[in-house]
C-alpha cells in the first residue's frame, strides 16, 4: 500500500486513503444486512422517565457496515440509580476496531477503580486501556483498522462526554445547538502541532490527512499511525437542567451533510427519540451522505 512507503521513508507523492472494507459487520448492528435505505431503530428509557434514548443506524451507500452503537441503562452497585452508557463508534479500514471498542470500552470504564468517584479520569484510562487491548489482540492482523468514538456517561443529571475523532455530540439548549465535542481533525492547529512534534506530517489529499492517509487525528487502532493518531479523549462534563431538551450523538455520515443547528431543527417537533433518530438518518441519506449513518437521540426532562 502506498502509505506504507511514507511511514517507513521510502515513498513519494501523496498516499491514498485505504478503502473501507466491504465485509459486513458482525451481528451487533443489523443494519449491515438491510437494504441500502434500511435502518435499525430502537428505544430505551431510564426508570424515572427523565431520559429516553432512541437510536437509528443505516448502512447507507456503503457496501458494508462499519458503524456500531451502544445504549444501556445499567445498575451499578456504587450508585443509587441506573447509569446511562451511550456510544457511537465509526470504523475505518474494516469493522473490527469499532466492534471491539463497542464491546469493551464500557466494561473497562466500570471496572476502573476510579469509577464512579472520578469519571473523567476513569474514562480517559478506559480509552487508553481499550486501545492497547485492541492493538494487542489484533497483533499482526488488520493493521489499518481503526475507529472514532463519541461516548456519553450520565449519572443523575450529569453527563460526561468523551470522544476521539469526528463522531460528535451536541445538546439542544432552549432550541439552540451547543457542541459538546470538538472534532479531531489533522488541520486543527493544536492537533497539527502535536502530530508534527511527534514526527508526523499533515498532507492535503482531498482533505487534510495524517500522512496523507487518515482524515482524523485521534482514533482507536490505526497501528501504523499510532505515534500520531492517539486515543487520548477530550472530555467535557455538563450538568443537565430544564433548558436542555435533546442530546444528539452521531457519526460523520450524518455531520458531513447536516449542521448542528439543522439537526436540532429537523427533530424539534418530534418528541419520540426513536422517530427523531430515524428522521435524522433518513435526512442524511436524502442529502447524499456516502457513509454509514448512526445516530443516538436522548430526550431529556430535567
Amino acid at each position: 500500500m502506498q502509505f506504507l512507503s511514507w511511514l517507513f521513508g521510502g515513498g513519494s507523492g501523496s498516499p491514498k486513503e485505504p478503502e473501507k472494507s466491504e465485509d459486513e459487520a458482525p451481528v451487533v448492528s443489523k443494519a449491515a444486512t438491510q437494504p441500502i435505505k434500511g435502518s435499525t431503530t430502537g428505544t430505551i428509557v431510564r426508570n424515572d422517565g427523565k431520559i429516553a434514548c432512541g437510536y437509528s443506524v443505516m448502512r447507507g451507500k456503503r457496501a458494508g457496515m462499519e458503524d456500531f452503537y451502544y445504549a444501556e441503562f445499567k445498575n451499578v452497585a456504587a450508585l443509587t440509580e441506573p447509569i446511562g452508557l451511550f456510544g457511537v463508534f465509526d470504523g475505518h479500514g474494516g469493522p473490527n476496531a469499532a466492534d471491539f471498542v463497542r464491546n469493551n470500552l464500557f466494561d473497562s470504564l466500570l471496572s476502573n477503580p476510579k469509577f464512579p468517584k472520578d469519571i473523567k479520569t476513569a474514562l480517559e484510562e478506559a480509552f487508553t486501556e481499550t486501545d492497547q487491548r485492541y492493538l494487542q489482540a489484533d497483533s499482526g492482523g488488520n493493521r489499518d483498522d481503526g475507529c472514532t468514538a463519541v461516548t456519553a456517561v450520565i449519572v443523575g443529571s450529569t453527563v460526561v462526554v468523551a470522544h476521539v475523532g469526528d463522531s460528535r455530540a451536541i445538546l439542544a439548549k432552549t432550541g439552540k445547538a451547543v457542541q459538546l465535542s470538538d472534532d479531531h481533525k489533522p488541520n486543527r492547529t493544536d492537533e497539527r502541532n502535536r502530530i508534527e512534534a511527534a514526527g508526523g506530517v499533515v498532507v492535503w489529499a482531498g482533505t487534510w490527512r495524517v500522512g496523507g492517509v487518515l482524515a482524523v487525528s485521534r482514533a482507536f487502532g490505526d497501528r501504523l499511525l499510532k505515534r500520531y493518531v492517539v486515543s487520548t479523549p477530550d472530555i467535557r462534563e455538563e450538568d443537565l437542567t430544564s433548558e436542555d431538551e435533546v442530546m444528539i450523538m452521531a457519526s460523520d455520515g450524518l455531520w458531513d451533510v447536516i449542521s448542528n443547528q439543522e439537526a436540532i431543527n429537523i427533530i424539534k417537533d418530534t418528541p419520540d427519540p426513536e422517530k427523531a433518530a430515524k428522521k435524522l438518518t433518513d435526512a442524511a441519506f436524502a442529502r447524499g451522505s456516502n457513509d454509514n449513518i448512526s445516530c443516538i437521540v436522548l430526550s431529556l426532562k430535567f
